[in-house]
């Protein structure tokens, strides 16, 4: 699947029109936590999140009011500031995650953990679907204290909701680098894109018809 992954990555790349796009304040230096977490502010909070490709959780996420802004990325690993060829080979020990920025006045931790668990299937081991890999692990990085208690306790009672035990990570967040540019909003960029449509378009209109998030990407 890997090398299924990269040609399509490839051919994307070659038919995207790259769209001059505002980043969001995700530089390395806000998305990092450095042995401490980052400064906090009274408007926003962060969550990071890995339950697959990160294309299809980056998808999920974004169609969440009360969600800011979604980037994807790496995180969990030892390699420093990696590619994201260098993932896929399976040694940085990286898992691809969404960086999610949120408005805790309308959509809380707690219920995004909700969505996070309904957008994938926790139950699988390194994998998710027809992608393998440790860097397809499910994983809940944390940045204190309550988020780490918050997800423990999420977790626990998602377990009512799956036949097999959940095996998702949940460790202490270091350090989160933001993929390539062409990795941001692919979904919304390459709809028509092979793995769009077999993979993550299904599990929009499958999350959709549940109710579970909006039919258009709610962030700025």
């Amino acid at each position: 699947m890997k090398s299924l992954l990269i040609s399509l990555l490839v051919a994307g790349a070659m038919n995207l029109t790259v769209v001059g796009r505002a980043q969001t304040n995700h530089s390395n230096q806000s998305a990092m936590m450095n042995n401490s977490n980052p400064p906090s502010t009274n408007l926003t909070e962060i969550a990071d999140l890995g339950g697959g490709c990160f294309w299809c959780m980056e998808a999920v996420f974004e169609r969440l009011p009360g969600v800011i802004s979604v980037t994807s990325g790496f995180a969990g690993g030892h390699t420093e500031n990696p590619t994201y060829q260098e993932v896929c080979t399976e040694t940085t020990g990286h898992a691809e995650v969404t960086q999610i920025e949120f408005d805790p006045a309308k959509i809380s931790y707690d219920k995004l953990l909700e969505v996070f668990w309904q957008a994938h299937d926790p139950t699988t081991l390194n994998r998710q679907g027809a992608d393998e890999g440790t860097s397809y692990r499910s994983i809940i990085l944390y940045r204190d204290e309550k988020q780490k208690l918050e997800a423990e306790k999420s977790k626990l009672a998602a377990q009512a909701n799956f036949k097999n035990p959940i095996v998702t990570e949940i460790v202490p967040l270091k350090k989160f680098y933001e993929a390539e540019d062409y990795h941001q909003q692919y979904f919304d960029n390459n709809s028509s894109a092979p793995y769009c449509q077999v993979v993550i378009a299904p599990k929009l209109e499958k999350l959709e018809r549940a109710k579970v998030i909006q039919e258009s990407p709610q962030t700025k």
